[in-house]
Order: structure tokens, then sequence, then C-alpha cells
């Protein structure tokens, strides 16, 4: 009988022992297969490209009836379509979206962004794909601002994180203004409208078109206070095969005529 039992007791110290065996080895199966699905979850991978936008900014990204319009929009929808991958717009506030690539959060952008050293060392550029500059606006009735001279102890309105924003930094100890910083164009032009901030600093060709388009009550009084040219950003070192696309595209864009036609769309010269 304690024969018995001592074997019974045996048999069920393997079975336990077997089953502890096969659930740590559904466990270790279980882990891989989870870490395999989290590494696919990439939106590249399937040649779906996440674009970041800023739709405060026309002629270059705005917003009609729920649509997305303006330059870089359909441009870079063009170079999409010439190339042959897709993209989904993810709309944000310009300050936002370097921060977003870097964090992988935008596998592009395409936002009126200005390529400079600064930017450089965190992302990769494409090649040029426009000609800007800022422009010095004030209300259009306003007879005391001709230049940046003009500015000492008045408040200047700027874009936050822009190229403008940087100029401004840089330069209000030598002109003496106060600075008010927005997070979006048009509060800035209403701002400026109203007389709350005396002057403001935008990209020329956002200004001239805001000043056409809608009728605003603002005019530049000094143009290309800076020369700058407008890029394409990706993440610093990673989608170098996007990028060569994103140039192909956008010279074959330039050579057919169909990147004219889009910006003579917006901006008429």
């Amino acid at each position: 009988m304690k024969k018995y039992s001592f074997l019974l007791l045996l048999l069920t110290l393997v079975l336990i022992v077997a089953a502890c065996v096969q659930q740590g080895s559904e466990s270790g199966e279980g882990e891989g297969g989870s870490e395999e699905e989290t590494n696919s979850g990439n939106g590249a991978d399937d040649g779906v490209y996440t674009v970041g936008i800023d739709t405060t900014y026309p002629p270059f990204e705005f917003q009609v009836g729920g649509e997305y319009q303006g330059i870089d929009v359909e441009l870079i929808k063009a170079i999409a379509e010439n190339q042959g991958f897709e993209i989904q717009f993810r709309p944000m506030d310009f300050v936002g979206i370097i921060p977003a690539l870097e964090e992988g959060e935008l596998d592009l952008a395409i936002a009126g962004m200005s390529i400079t050293e600064e930017r450089q060392k965190v992302l990769d550029f494409s090649d040029p794909y426009f000609d800007a500059g800022l422009a010095l606006v004030t209300k259009k009735d306003n007879t005391e601002i001709a230049s940046l001279d003009d500015l000492d102890g008045k408040v200047i309105a700027v874009k936050s994180g822009t190229t403008g924003s940087k100029f401004i930094g840089e330069n209000q100890e030598k002109y003496g203004y106060r600075v008010a910083y927005f997070d979006d164009s048009p509060s800035m032009f209403l701002d400026v409208a109203s007389g709350y901030s005396q002057a403001m600093v935008e990209d020329y060709p956002v200004i001239a078109y805001a000043i056409t388009s809608r009728n605003l009550d603002l005019k530049a009084v000094e143009e290309r206070l800076s020369g700058e040219q407008y890029g394409i950003a990706v993440p610093k070192g990673e989608h170098g095969e996007l990028l060569e696309q994103i140039n192909q595209g956008l010279q074959e864009l330039k050579d057919d005529g169909t990147y004219k036609g889009i910006v003579e769309k917006y901006i008429k010269n």
C-alpha cells in the first residue's frame, strides 16, 4: 500500500513539472509574438507615410470645407503620386512639428519650413522647393514704422518656433522692441490689425497672399529681411530612400511644369 502511494505521488509530481514546462514554453512564444507585432506597427513599412502640416499657413497650407489645400498640400500629393507612395496628413501647430519628427510621430513634414543650420542638426531636408524671406508688416495706416530702426519701444508680433521668431530674438537688443509670441498666423494678423502689436514679422509670400486674398488692414513696409528656402523634412538619419524619392519627384514636377502650375495657382506673379 505504501509502495502504491509512493508511485502515485511520484506520478503526480512528474505531471506537475511537465505542466510547468509546457506553460513556460507557451509564455515565451507569446512574448516573442507580441514584440514582433509591436515592431511592425510603423506606417512607413506599408508605404503609407504620415505628413505633418500646419493648416493655419496659407497659401501653403489651409483648410476649406474640411479639405486641405495650398501649395504644400498639392505639392506633396503630386510627389507621392509621381513616386508611387501613399501619404496621410496630420495637422498640428508649427511649433510641434519638429518635436513630432524627432519622436517618430511623423515620417515627414512639409510646412513652409525654412532650411537652417540649426534644424539640419536634427532633421534631413529635401532639395529646396521655394525661395522665401521675412517681411516687416504694420497696420495699413501706420506712418511711424518704415524699417526695423523704427521699432524701439514698440511691440512686435511673431509666430513661435519659426525662423521669424529666431530673427526677432537675435535682433531684439539691437532694435529695442518688445515681443509678443503667437501659435498661429491668423491670431498674429488680427493682433496687429487691431493695434495691440505695432508690427510683425512673417514670411513674405504668406503675408502677401493674406493681404490680397483676405483684404487685411495690413501692409508690408520692408520686404526680404532675410533670404530663406523651404524644404521638406524627415527625421535625421532616417527615411533616406524616401528623401531620394521626394527629391526625384520634386525635380520631375519642376521639369514637366506641374510645380509651376501649383505655385501660380496660389501666388500670382
